[in-house]
């Protein structure tokens, strides 16, 4: 009778090691990607976003992470390109992670959702603004926190049309999935206004000489050039054309709206219009944002930090609401629930759309890009 007693208890103490070792097993942080440019031309796009979100989760995690797990962020490089941004996401569902904060560019982001969707991970992007990625209806996996190209294009037409007072332009773009989406809304709205769109054509990215385009807009009378796109493209137009004495002016999408164009480009620079988003920068939470970064880093934060940072934020404050890790309850929470942001309080529509966010149109003026009210 002891022995079997003894049998007994050893049997059960096995169990519960067991137990213990399964319990082991389960992961002991709640894993995010950040996935985006953080090498290469269009690497100041990107490397932004990895500090906000590592502001956000150092915040959060300090605090005892979320639901009872501390953050792990995953960061992986896509180049902004979209044959790379199929093998990082890839990568990233490898990885186990539940959510990813990225891409930046929209055709990245395009050719990496369909791996997203399959694995069922949640994505917001904080500068991805092709329309289609969310009114297709394709990715009920996305979000972003920046307003859509068609609403961009808007801006800088109205802009330019009632502001500025131009009838006669040239739409130029890269191709690409941002650069030409972003020119066809432009164009589209511009032939609706009735305006002349003498010169439409798509330049070769990575060109060294533009000198054929610059000379064909110049012959066609434009008064002014919209250019969909991004800065590497963009202040070799510029400065191309300046250099030829072509005063032609210059509007431009966010893609264009960084300090790196400035940076290249220099004294051609002054005077280019960029849309951007709406400055947020005197809401509370965005000037924390901005010291903590400026302590953390030693330097002012650059491109989309705010949207990135605002996008961390919600993706967390989902998690946290729907109390779980569950990719139909993070997307319902992030649908339903609005969190305070340095954007202002935001939630998503039911294509992904963030409500509450914009465009402005800014200048460089004395060598810094200036909203324009």
């Amino acid at each position: 009778m002891k022995k079997r007693l003894v049998i007994v208890t050893a049997l059960a103490v096995i169990a519960l090691l067991s137990l213990v070792g399964c319990a082991d097993k389960g992961p002991k942080t709640i894993k995010i990607g950040v996935a985006g440019a953080h090498t290469g031309d269009l690497a100041s796009y990107g490397l932004p976003s990895v500090k906000a979100a590592e502001l956000v989760v150092e915040e959060w995690n300090a605090k005892g992470g979320v639901l009872g797990k501390k953050i792990e962020l995953v960061v992986a490089d896509d180049v902004c390109k979209p044959e790379v941004a199929t093998n990082t996401a890839s990568k990233l569902v490898g990885d186990k992670v539940i959510a990813v904060i990225g891409h930046i560019c929209s055709g990245a982001t395009k050719a990496a959702l369909g791996i997203y969707k399959d694995a069922k991970i949640v994505t917001i992007s904080p500068s991805a603004t092709n329309p289609p990625l969310t009114k297709s209806g394709d990715y009920p996996n996305f979000f972003r926190t920046i307003a859509s190209d068609d609403a961009q294009a808007e801006v800088d037409v109205d802009f330019a049309m009632k502001k500025l007072g131009f009838k006669k332009f040239a739409v130029l773009h890269d191709k690409g999935d941002y650069g030409k989406g972003f020119a066809e809304f432009a164009k589209g709205y511009l032939d609706a206004a009735g305006a002349e769109v003498l010169v439409f054509e798509g330049i070769q990215v990575g060109a060294v000489d533009y000198s054929a385009i610059i000379n064909k807009v110049a012959a066609s009378g434009a008064e002014a050039i919209l250019y969909g796109g991004y800065h590497p493209e963009a202040s070799k137009l510029v400065s191309q054309m300046r250099a030829k004495g072509m005063n032609t002016v210059f509007i431009s999408d966010d893609g264009v709206k960084d300090d790196t164009f400035i940076k290249v480009a220099k004294e051609a620079a002054e005077g280019v219009y960029a849309s951007g988003p709406v400055d947020t920068t005197k809401n509370p939470l965005a000037v924390k944002a901005v010291e903590d970064h400026k302590k953390k880093y030693g330097e002012d934060p650059g491109a989309f930090f705010l949207n990135a940072y605002a996008a961390t934020q919600a993706l967390l404050n989902a998690i946290q609401k729907a109390g779980s890790t569950d990719y139909d309850a993070i997307t319902k929470a992030l649908r339903s629930e609005f969190v305070e942001t340095p954007l202002g309080k935001i939630s998503f529509d039911a294509k992904g759309d963030a409500i509450g966010v914009g465009f402005s149109v800014y200048q460089v003026q004395n060598g810094v890009y200036v909203e324009i009210k």
